[in-house]
């Protein structure tokens, strides 16, 4: 597999079977290239100002127009109605999803989509959802596509080799993959996979602004990667399945011929994948802790300066070196929303309970922080210089909505650790009037 590389580039791209095939000079000649066609996919209004305007030009053997109408699909556990349960404000922490078995019950990407928790709806342009995916089988002869928003996927167990319009990727654990509103993909696993998915309605996701870090930090531009141009030229006489995530719903078409038929393709509107180990940590280095936005790797902004509707924050291997500081995170209620994932290791706040491939939710304004055992270690610790999260990575969705949790996520998944709350019973009060 071959990739380009840089953030929100210009990138052109042709299948090398067919060179020459992306048109000169102009983007909808009269005739173009090979006899293909040409179809452009927006990412943004037309006429949003340059730097937020995105698009690309794709020369495709069909256009996406040719299919049979879509009919409503059995959506499963994939959902946006956040008021099928009544709210809960607890610290909420979830034990592994359990990967259905193959082949008694075989799921794949599409089918393998459950909606853990949510906020806002995708009519009206402004919200997220949390969805966890379990599956043990491919994609076969059907793709999907988001009408409705962004996906930022986080495989946590299994790689991923993803075919899209653009061409392919392949995302193993510790790398995640943005497919963007309206990209029609697939998704190849290799035996039980398991993932995180956060959905952005409304916004796409950029890099962080800097500010006093300067050029450089954080995740660098060049280290994300789009796919290079891939074709087939494939007729599939038995029917080949468009599934659209539209309004919350999945809505199914069919059509005779593959949609991976891109030729070409040129513009800034496109999937892109990255590796975590390649994002470059700002700490504390003399005392205090840094708050968390120090390690956003992406970011999806609301009208609101320094408001996000969701960033995407990763706790990655780092050094710890400040004195005289409790230096794991500390305690703290937040007007902001925090689910966090773990993709491998032991969370340097929790190390027991909280596992790979399952998840906490800390809503708005509910108290959080480290556990009994996490405090007591890390007030009597000697300071010396250390290296925390070696062999670990935990992430964290954070949105400025409140979030509201699925009956699947309550209930029916059956993965919720309702003793989580036990975690902090045992601290206790060493306040003494006499010593300072």
């Amino acid at each position: 597999l071959q990739y380009m590389s840089g953030f929100g580039n210009e990138h052109a791209s042709e299948d090398p079977r067919c060179p020459g095939a992306l048109p000169e000079g102009q983007n909808n000649p009269q005739v173009c290239p090979y006899g293909l066609y040409a179809e452009q996919l927006s990412g943004s209004a037309f006429t949003c100002p340059r730097p937020t305007n995105r698009r690309s030009w794709l020369y495709r053997i069909l256009p996406s127009v040719c299919h049979k109408p879509f009919k409503p699909l059995e959506e499963g556990h994939l959902t946006h109605d956040w008021d099928e349960i009544e709210p809960d404000p607890n610290q909420l922490r979830w034990k592994p999803f359990e990967i259905p078995k193959a082949p008694q019950n075989k799921m794949d990407f599409v089918s393998g989509l459950h909606t853990l928790c949510g906020a806002g709806e995708p009519r009206g342009r402004n919200g997220i959802a949390v969805h966890i995916f379990v599956c043990n089988a491919s994609m076969t002869d059907r793709c999907l596509y988001n009408s409705d928003g962004d996906f930022l996927i986080v495989p946590q167990q299994g790689k991923l080799l993803i075919t899209t319009e653009f061409g392919k990727m392949l995302v193993e654990p510790n790398e995640i993959c943005v497919i963007q509103q309206g990209m029609r993909f697939s998704v190849e696993v290799f035996g039980e996979t398991r993932g995180y998915i956060l959905e952005v309605y409304g916004a796409h996701f950029e890099l962080p602004d800097l500010g006093p870090i300067g050029a450089n930090g954080l995740a660098n531009p060049r280290d994300f990667l789009v796919p290079v141009a891939w074709y087939e030229d494939r007729q599939v006489p038995g029917g080949y399945t468009v599934i659209s995530k539209y309004q919350g719903k999945l809505f199914a078409a069919q059509q005779d011929y593959s949609p991976y038929n891109v030729v070409a393709w040129h513009g800034n509107y496109t999937p892109y994948k990255y590796h975590l180990e390649k994002f470059m940590v700002i700490n504390a280095v003399a005392f205090d802790h840094a708050d968390p936005s120090i390690f956003t790797v992406l970011t999806a902004k609301t009208t609101r300066a320094g408001v996000a509707l969701a960033d995407f924050v990763i706790f990655p291997p780092r050094w710890g070196v400040a004195n005289n500081t409790f230096r794991p995170p500390y305690y703290h209620r937040n007007c902001m929303s925090e689910f966090m994932g773990l993709i491998k290791g032991h969370y340097e706040a929790k190390e027991e309970g909280f596992q790979p491939g399952g998840g906490s939710l800390h809503s708005m304004m509910t108290p959080h922080g480290p556990d009994a055992d996490c405090f007591e270690k890390a007030s009597k610790a000697k300071l010396e210089p250390e290296r925390v999260a070696d062999g670990t990575m935990a992430f964290m969705f954070e949105s400025s909505l409140s979030l509201a949790v699925t009956k699947w996520g309550l209930q029916t998944s059956n993965r919720l650790d309702k003793n989580y709350y036990k975690c902090w019973e045992p601290l206790k009060s060493h306040f003494n009037p006499k010593c300072k």
